[in-house]
């Protein structure tokens, strides 16, 4: 973008957007599969892919097609009425988890998906003793930014502007399956975590933290949430990331990929889980929107239909390949199309921008971590011509 056009964004931005975002010094206008393309005309790279939600890339046709089609029919509702694509997507996410009960909460977003997961483990809860209240979350952990989502996030930084919180929150460290048996007792309502930490630096936890939580939930009558948010939907090479794990979950979120980049989430529970929520006990006014829901219904067609789950574990293959023999990467973590590059150097950022400069996107998830998560449609070609700028931007951000 020339300096002329930066400055007029940046003035509009300053003048018109509260400021809860560093400064943004790109601004697109357009996209198609893997590829960006700014307002100058520049093109890009997209290995971030808004924070791993547009997983079959930019304007898919399929999903494009399914909200014109849904949207010149019927755009919204409200919950105070049953709409097809709803019960049609709920009964498709009962399928992929393999949950023959699950039953569905549609919202807008992640967070919102955890905030509800969190009031359905409390009324869970309480049910069984009005104390019942409390949740365990893991250090690093990202859960959301609403005041319980928030105080869930295992980041003492992020809490910092906003407390007092709300004091129902235990965190443990993410990799210490001891201290979660020790920290579940008979007032927790449930344990909340991820399987691969994203925001938290690409981190895996353990099985071993996952094979306790479960059994600490067993013993004190508590929920297990697991957050899919970010890795859900094929992210991971399977649909779910705790399907690579020997662990059930009662309740998942889910949110981000399921509708390819229109706004929507989810909890689906099974069990005892799917008897917690009672009529008003909680709502939402675009919850199970019809338009969103058919992009959702699109994109698991896609995923299901084209192969898309085995090119996601061939892509990762080969960048773990590529990124192991590059002088500066020590290793690679996560899984699936969710990874991160472990730097030699704590120079993630700078590395980060110089890859923006060259066109392609990713971004620091920690000082020395760079997260890369294409589309899950990626091509082979694509990755190797991603993974020579980011070669390139290792060399040259080395002391």
């Amino acid at each position: 973008m020339s300096p002329a056009a930066v400055a007029d964004w940046v003035e509009r931005e300053h003048d018109l957007i509260l400021p809860t975002y560093p400064q943004r010094t790109i601004a697109f206008s357009r996209g198609s599969g893997t590829v960006l393309v700014d307002v100058d005309g520049r093109e890009y790279l997209d290995f971030l892919t808004g924070l791993a939600v547009t997983a079959l890339g930019h304007a898919h046709p399929a999903v494009t097609a399914a909200v014109s089609q849904q949207a010149a029919r019927l755009v919204h509702t409200s919950n105070l009425y049953v709409t097809v694509p709803m019960l049609d997507l709920a009964q498709r996410l009962r399928a992929i988890t393999g949950w023959a009960d699950s039953k569905a909460f549609f919202c807008q977003d992640g967070a919102t998906a955890n905030e509800a997961a969190l009031k359905l483990a409390r009324r869970h809860g309480k049910k069984q003793h009005p104390g019942k209240v409390r949740v365990v979350t893991l250090e690093g952990s990202f859960h959301g930014r609403t005041f319980a989502t928030l105080e869930a996030t295992g980041q003492s930084a992020r809490h910092a502007p906003f407390e007092p919180l709300l004091g129902f929150v235990d965190t443990v460290p993410h990799d210490d399956p001891a201290a979660m048996t020790a920290a579940v007792t008979d007032d927790h309502c449930a344990v909340l975590l991820e399987v691969v930490q994203g925001e938290g630096g690409v981190r895996p936890v353990p099985t071993a933290v996952l094979d306790a939580a479960r059994v600490a939930c067993d013993e004190h009558g508590a929920l297990l949430i697991v957050d899919e948010v970010q890795t859900g939907i094929g992210r991971t090479g399977e649909w779910f990331a705790h399907q690579h794990a020997p662990v059930l979950p009662d309740v998942i979120s889910v949110a981000k990929a399921l509708a390819n980049g229109l706004p929507i989430g989810a909890i689906l529970a099974r069990g005892e889980a799917t008897r917690a929520l009672e009529p008003g006990d909680h709502a939402t006014t675009f919850g199970g929107n019809p338009v969103t829901c058919a992009a959702a219904l699109a994109t698991l067609d896609v995923i299901a239909s084209e192969g898309v789950l085995d090119n996601v574990r061939e892509r990762e293959a080969q960048l773990r390949k590529i990124a192991g023999s590059i002088d500066g990467i020590g290793g690679v973590r996560g899984m699936g199309l969710l990874l991160g590059l472990e730097l030699d150097e704590p120079l993630a950022r700078v590395i980060a921008d110089s890859c923006c400069d060259a066109g392609l996107l990713v971004n620091a998830v920690a000082p020395d971590v760079l997260r890369i998560a294409p589309p899950l449609t990626v091509s082979a070609a694509e990755c190797e011509q991603a993974m020579e700028i980011v070669a390139d931007a290792v060399e040259q951000g080395r002391p």
